[in-house]
């Protein structure tokens, strides 16, 4: 392992416990020598964890569709930033950079993005773990629905079993963090 996607929030949601986890991630990315692979964003979530990391001496990998930097949106002082044409391409390059993908608590693009990670993962186009950084439950709803969807037969335990939902153990590179496995 040597560099881990994290798909996050471009806002920080409203407890610091998920500002908190962010931080924690990049304290551990740093601490194992793994390089973060982001979206390249200066704010919320995605900020906070790219500066944490940078200002502990890793390395961040931007990905930024030339849109959004056009607009402003790309943090300042990343080790790289590449711009890419489009959302697409990000996803894409994103996955082909890394050997793990971790979303963080999120909204619909946080959630966008990991879930084609899993499904390409599925389909044998991805071979990066896919984790679920489980902050006090923000995605349990989330692996119910997998649950219910391999106990309906839309999914096969054994494509659900390539998910972690994790608050504790850092399941990508298989080596115990602070957080508890849920």
């Amino acid at each position: 392992m040597e560099r881990i996607a994290v798909y996050c929030g471009a806002s920080e949601g409203n407890d610091d416990i998920y500002k908190d986890a962010a931080i924690e991630l990049a304290d551990y990315l740093v601490d194992h020598k793994l390089d973060l692979v982001y979206g390249g964003g200066g704010v919320g979530l995605m900020g906070i964890l790219a500066k944490e990391v940078l200002n502990k001496g890793g390395k961040v990998i931007g990905i930024m569709p030339h849109e959004l930097v056009d607009r402003g949106a790309a943090c300042d002082g990343l080790t790289v930033l590449k711009v890419v044409e489009n959302m697409s391409v990000r996803k894409e390059e994103m996955l082909e950079l890394s050997d793990g993908c971790i979303a963080l608590p999120g909204g619909p693009g946080t959630l966008e993005e990991i879930i084609e990670a899993f499904s390409w993962a599925r389909l044998g186009d991805n071979s990066n773990p896919c984790v679920f950084y489980n902050v006090d439950g923000y995605y349990d709803p989330l692996k119910q629905m997998f649950d219910d969807m391999t106990a309906k037969g839309f999914l096969t335990q054994e494509d659900n079993d390539k998910l972690f939902f994790s608050f504790g153990y850092l399941w990508v590179t298989k080596k115990p963090c602070s957080f508890v496995n849920s």
